[in-house]
């Protein structure tokens, strides 16, 4: 029996190492395709010209290799590794501009970032840097935040505590003890659960590569578990084992606060899923030069130069199926009409929900193994923006590059709970100024600031106005919304009082604005749910980039985790199984040796 057991294992063993290591397809990370870096586009009017390529059927590039439903950073990310080896691809976005989450928007004079606010892991030479300047040929820059990059506000005005949140592994650590003296024990521990649970994170993707019979294998047996820290902590929230390392309310707080980065409060979230935003930003965050729209800008000429296309205002209304049921194009409305777009393979960056909800057929849609697979997640909650252009340099107002993160008290469940049953009360607000983050910012609009303040707010509030028309919805919505912006400023301004008499424009976006111009189908900014369900073993090994439609992968958050290094993963998966070949591994390996080849030109 036992060696059976030990040739089992073994067998196992070589298979995982096949899928982990194997390299049969051709790789866009073969070679280190940075150029010289080029002058910055400052220029609104020329960027607009690469970002804003209106759809028409005279558009379409012929003979096509794939079509990418969507432009976020998941389907540009995936178009650029396509066209990197070869391939035509063209992405088509709904929206009139591409870049989802990473678009830029300009009211009143004042440029406004919807969804990048910082980026962690970042240093040169890193695996995530790697990727990026490889899918930007490394025109992309950023510039680090202050340190502290991060400011945790606890408690009211008339009994505020202010918490610094250092970068650097061991000046977050001795930072934060200072803070608290006698927890020095509970931080330790704290710091070195979240390494080694984030260190385990690389199963996930090992489960969305390999085939499907030895995922599910691994998890039936329990394997899957045993041989990842991850997925161990995956059933534990954020605040049982916050609670369980200290008894100081301010110091749970404090290990919590990031919570609002994947949108799911303390006792709901997935501590696994905690463990990796705490270690993506240990080294540092840092924001794009030129702003968000930076990144589209600089990934588009990519997809172009080999024979592709991204083209705007392209909502596509349905995917192609053929008697077999496997997805051969697209149909794109163009006004009243619809416009078929062929390929041999469709991805679909639009979310999960979009995809098997809305582009698929009826019939197709109640397959058993779609429907499976949308048993297992949720929406996110609906995110909520405020906006505020503000007359005044950074100097003159005092806005820094950093984020503060402000809670009317410490427990941060109650926060959350209270917040659904009291709208429009408010549980947290994360507060950054863009253009204080932004060196290029004083060239671009001199004499101006900007704020950006973003929180939470159920869709249900505001769900019977989503077909009204996006800029005259009815006066009780604006009232709404004003009620949620007169008390998101009152905080700010607490925070930021130089503010307060020189803001010359302000609007919120709310869940329904997201389900207009992101696509969101509930308002959501971080795609399916991220509590603890979203963190089985069962789960990750059933939704991955191939779908039950042959021919038909998803791309972007859904695939893998939140945000844009999460949405960067899910290409990077969604590429190593289009390509047969792993990608993840490819980027590592690339980044290593452009490493190595610095450090031998310093010697």
């Amino acid at each position: 029996m036992w060696i059976a057991v030990v040739v089992i294992s073994l067998a196992l063993v070589a298979i995982m190492f096949k899928y982990v290591l194997g390299t049969p397809g051709p790789s866009p990370f073969a070679i280190d395709t940075r150029e010289p870096l080029k002058p910055m586009m400052l220029d609104r009017k020329l960027k607009n010209k690469v970002l804003k390529q209106g759809f028409l059927a005279s558009k379409v590039p012929q003979d096509l290799d794939a079509i990418v439903v969507g432009s976020g950073i998941g389907g540009l990310a995936i178009a650029v590794l396509l066209a990197k080896v070869g391939k035509k691809v063209l992405v088509l976005e709904q929206h009139d501009r591409a870049g989802g989450c990473c678009h830029t928007f300009t009211e009143q004079g004042f440029e406004f970032d919807i969804g990048i606010h910082y980026i962690g892991e970042l240093l040169d030479h890193k695996p995530l840097r790697c990727l990026i300047d490889q899918l930007t040929n490394g025109q992309l820059q950023w510039e680090p935040l202050d340190n502290p990059f991060d400011k945790v506000v606890l408690g009211p005005p008339e009994n505020r505590r202010i918490y610094p949140i250092y970068s650097g592994k061991k000046r977050y650590i001795d930072e934060l003890k200072k803070c608290f003296p006698g927890e020095e024990k509970a931080i330790d521990e704290y710091v070195r659960l979240s390494k080694k649970v984030a260190n385990g994170v690389w199963f996930m993707v090992l489960l969305k590569l390999l085939p499907t019979p030895l995922a599910k294998f691994l998890v039936h047996t329990g394997l899957a578990n045993r041989l990842s820290s991850f997925f161990r902590y995956a059933s534990r929230s954020l605040t049982d084992v916050v609670n369980e390392l200290t008894q100081n309310k301010d110091l749970r707080a404090v290990m919590c606060y990031i919570f609002g980065t994947y949108g799911k409060m303390p006792k709901e979230a997935s501590f696994s899923m905690h463990s990796l935003l705490l270690c993506h930003y240990l080294n540092g965050a840092w924001y794009p030069k030129g702003g968000a729209s930076e990144i589209a800008y600089h990934m588009i000429p990519i997809i172009e130069k080999a024979g592709g296309a991204v083209l705007v205002r392209a909502p596509v209304n349905r995917i192609l199926l053929n008697d077999a049921k496997e997805a051969i194009g697209v149909s794109v409305l163009k006004g009243q009409e619809e416009v078929h777009v062929h390929a041999p393979i469709v991805i679909s960056d639009a979310g999960i929900f979009n995809t098997y909800e809305h582009l698929l057929p009826k019939d197709v849609q109640t397959m058993p193994a779609i429907q499976k697979q949308l048993s297992m997640v949720q929406h996110g909650d609906g995110g909520l923006s405020i906006f505020i252009g503000v007359d005044g340099t950074k100097e003159e107002l005092g806005l820094k590059a950093d984020n503060y993160f402000i809670f009317p008290e410490n427990n941060l469940d109650e926060l959350a709970c209270s917040f659904l049953n009291h709208c429009p009360s408010v549980p947290l607000i994360f507060v950054a100024s863009p253009s204080a983050k932004d060196p290029t910012w004083p060239e671009r609009k001199p004499g101006k600031s900007t704020v950006t303040v973003v929180s939470f707010a159920n869709y249900a509030w505001f769900e019977e106005w989503k077909d009204d028309k996006v800029k005259n919805r009815s006066i009780d919505y604006k009232e709404l919304k004003e009620a949620f912006i007169s008390k998101i400023l009152e905080a700010v301004t607490e925070i930021f009082p130089k503010i307060k008499d020189r803001i010359e424009y302000v609007d919120a976006g709310t869940p329904i604005t997201n389900q207009h111009y992101i696509g969101a189908p509930k308002g959501e900014i971080y795609g399916a749910d991220h509590g603890i369900p979203r963190f089985s073993v069962e789960l990750n090994a059933t939704i991955r980039p191939q779908t039950p439609i042959k021919n038909l992968f998803l791309t972007g958050q859904d695939v893998m985790l939140c945000g844009f290094a999460g949405a960067l993963t899910g290409a990077l998966t969604c590429g190593s199984v289009i390509l047969n070949r792993n990608l993840h591994m490819d980027a590592i390996g690339l980044a290593k040796r452009v490493k190595n080849g610095n450090n031998k030109k310093k010697e």
